[in-house]
């Protein structure tokens, strides 16, 4: 205990810190062990679908050039579909992130004349620009292949207005995309029973519509994925939760086997699709990402339970509550000024093992429309399975963290952004 204490002294962090966080750990405790009996039914469902494949080190091994026949690329495709309970996946580390992973599926599914309607209002930032509401014209959106687009806001509770979207589906609806997690909005991420109950409505309506989830920070949050409830698509990214924290690049399209092939056209070209693309000695990493990521998904929610109550405790507004179900792994807390968004996001840099001697500053990040400032010491770049914070500096000041390889890391860093609040004289303890 003694030891403890000297580290927490060497951090620079005040005993009244290490106190108010003792007291939060034991006011959410049992939320930590809910969050390890879903832990425990992923981790059987991974494994299990592993075994299916009969999963050997013979499939570790990378191919080079065209990458045909790489039978390792093939199961580790069958793996996420058994794990994802859908008909086809492909896990690509080509996939450069969850918005090219999302691109992909509008691209290879949609055509001239049919229109996108999402059901939670706007997607996230960056695949504005790809339907083509902002951005350059003949930038090659989905607009300027004839693609329309329709939004149907949520309600001021931040739940999907059913009859809104009944009355917007029309005979040129041919997806509707849902995205799970809150991205940069004051609102509850969705739970998968909610989801199943989104999709039983809109194919009630018109049957013939696709449902597309963009999974992105949701994936081992439940006991069940998208694809489970009746989804027809959904997308992620493999520096997110299912790369388990070691994997350095990639994304996963999963669902039905139609669409997956459709989508693997616009992946390369029609015609070759899946086929090609040396995986380069990337599948062992990605199996063992996977293996790993129910067990990282855990410790990343426990840390931001952990994050609601401290916050909370010192006076500021958290959504997702400490004690409120969670479905993705973002952690929002609402600042009441600028200055104290970036302290609390320059202490998470201060708590973490790589380039903990950076401070961040907010800066013009290309795809945003406000100045963003971006926390993380991570080991793989942009990695948000890691632990990192980042916010738009505009009113509401919210700063959004998420993930965390391990608990102990997420407390310190948080507590190391207290000391920041603290410091720079925003909180008083």
């Amino acid at each position: 205990m003694e030891n403890k204490r000297r580290y927490y002294e060497e951090f620079g962090i005040n005993h009244k810190i290490t106190e108010a966080a003792k007291r939060a750990e034991n006011t959410v405790y049992q939320s930590f062990e809910n969050i390890n009996a879903v832990k425990e039914q992923n981790q059987f469902k991974v494994i299990r679908a592993m075994q299916l494949e009969r999963l050997s080190d013979t499939h570790f091994s990378g191919t080079t050039g065209y990458g045909y026949n790489d039978r390792g690329r093939e199961v580790l495709d069958a793996v996420y579909a058994h794990a994802f309970g859908c008909e086809d996946a492909i896990v690509r580390h080509s996939i450069t992130c969850g918005s090219h992973a999302l691109s992909l599926c509008l691209y290879g599914i949609l055509r001239p004349g049919d229109e996108l309607l999402s059901i939670t209002g706007q997607p996230y930032e960056t695949l504005m620009e790809v339907i083509g509401v902002r951005g350059k014209k003949d930038s090659g959106s989905l607009k300027d292949y004839g693609v329309t687009y329709s939004q149907v806001e949520l309600t001021e509770d931040g739940v999907i207005d059913d009859q809104s979207v009944i009355n917007a589906i029309n005979d040129k609806t041919r997806l509707v995309f849902i995205q799970r997690s809150r991205g940069y909005a004051w609102r509850p991420a969705l739970t998968i029973s909610e989801i199943e109950r989104v999709v039983k409505l809109v194919k009630s309506y018109k049957k013939d519509l696709l449902v597309m989830v963009d999974n992105c920070y949701g994936e081992f949050v439940e006991d069940r994925e998208p694809t489970e409830v009746g989804v027809d698509i959904m997308a992620g990214s493999l520096i997110k939760n299912p790369g388990g924290g070691i994997v350095p690049s990639g994304g996963y399209i999963a669902g039905k086997a139609d669409l997956v092939e459709k989508i693997s056209y616009r992946m390369t070209l029609p015609g070759i699709g899946r086929e090609v693309g040396a995986t380069l000695g990337n599948n062992r990493l990605m199996f063992q990402g996977f293996f790993l990521a129910p067990l990282i998904v855990s410790e990343s929610l426990k840390g931001a339970v952990f994050t609601a109550q401290l916050m909370k405790d010192l006076g500021y507004t958290t959504h997702p509550g400490p004690f409120d179900k969670r479905c993705d792994i973002i952690q929002a807390i609402r600042f009441n000024s600028d200055k104290e968004v970036i302290a609390f996001c320059q202490g998470i840099q201060k708590g973490s093992p790589v380039d903990s001697y950076v401070t961040p500053e907010p800066w013009d990040m290309p795809g945003y429309d406000s100045p963003v400032i971006m926390a993380a010491g991570a080991f793989v770049q942009g990695s948000s399975i890691e632990l990192s914070a980042d916010a738009p500096i505009r009113e509401p000041y919210i700063a959004y963290m998420q993930g965390g390889l391990v608990y102990e890391h997420i407390k310190l860093g948080v507590m190391c952004a207290v000391q920041k609040l603290i410091d720079e004289g925003l909180v008083i303890l």
